[in-house]
């Protein structure tokens, strides 16, 4: 696996993968974090990843030479209340379901808080959809995050997690 940074390029690579997330969180019935329409095609979903890739902080996973997870870091989303300290935010992370159990996810975790510790941030903060089987946010937690503060959009159900890094 290679971790680089992302850009205008990786935008349709990264709508397929959370197309791929959307099919099999579908095929399980949890359709109620991105529910059942792929990304690609969608002009709001263009835009937002078009955004993650244009500001810095996107970093694309390649295995064997193509791109398989994505995350991208920065400032908390609106819906969010900023923290009283510095933070970089995961804004979003997604794997290729097809790179599943190879540990992509928590390597580009483990990349956003090297990158929170290198700019001086106190948090490394995150939030999930915390609806159907809390599955993710067990992940989350299993990668070193703690709840912080459920959280709802709509009827989306959310939870805010962070993990504190040390001086």
């Amino acid at each position: 696996m290679h971790l680089r940074p992302g850009g205008p390029g990786d935008v349709a690579p990264v709508l397929r993968m959370f197309d791929s997330a959307v099919a099999w969180l579908a095929a399980q019935g949890r359709t109620g974090q991105w529910g059942t329409q792929p990304f690609t095609g969608n002009p709001r979903r263009t835009e937002q990843v078009a955004a993650w890739a244009a500001g810095g902080g996107m970093r694309i996973a390649d295995v064997d030479g193509h791109p398989a997870g994505c995350i991208a870091v920065g400032a908390p989303h609106d819906y969010v209340t900023p923290a009283a300290e510095p933070e970089l935010y995961v804004q979003a992370l997604v794997i290729d379901q097809r790179h599943a159990g190879h540990a992509i996810g928590r390597t580009l975790l483990d990349w956003a808080f090297g990158e929170a510790q290198a700019r001086q941030a106190a948090l490394l903060r995150v939030d999930c959809y915390a609806g159907d089987d809390g599955r993710l946010v067990s992940y989350y937690e299993r990668c070193g995050f703690t709840r912080t503060e459920p959280f709802t959009v709509g009827e989306w159900s959310g939870m805010l997690l962070q993990r504190r890094l040390t001086p």
